[in-house]
């Protein structure tokens, strides 16, 4: 009959411990690093945790901040692919790296 109460008291707190460490490799989170806006859009330019990659969250001008995005993009290498893409895409700026 002890066992029953010494399992409780030495097994859980170790699978608590375990599930909460296995949990917290596997959560990773974005973060927001610019905004900015071009034409008739505005973006955000988000990153993973590890900054491996970026993407970007575009939402016309005049749309309300707590909208969901009119479009939300691929995930590129660097910043500055991201940028030229909204650059080309969105803002209409007419660039050397911009596709012709």
């Amino acid at each position: 009959m002890k066992f029953i109460p010494t399992l409780k008291v030495a097994v859980i707190p170790v699978l608590t411990v375990l599930s909460l460490l296995s949990a917290s490799n596997k959560v990773l989170a974005d973060y927001l690093n610019n905004q900015g806006s071009g034409g008739d859009y505005r973006y955000e330019l988000w990153s993973s945790d590890d900054n491996s990659n970026y993407y970007l969250k575009v939402w016309l001008y005049e749309a309300s901040p707590n909208s969901d995005p009119y479009d939300t993009t691929r995930r590129f290498p660097s910043t500055r692919e991201a940028l030229i893409y909204f650059d080309c895409n969105y803002a209409k700026k007419n660039l050397p790296e911009c596709p012709r």
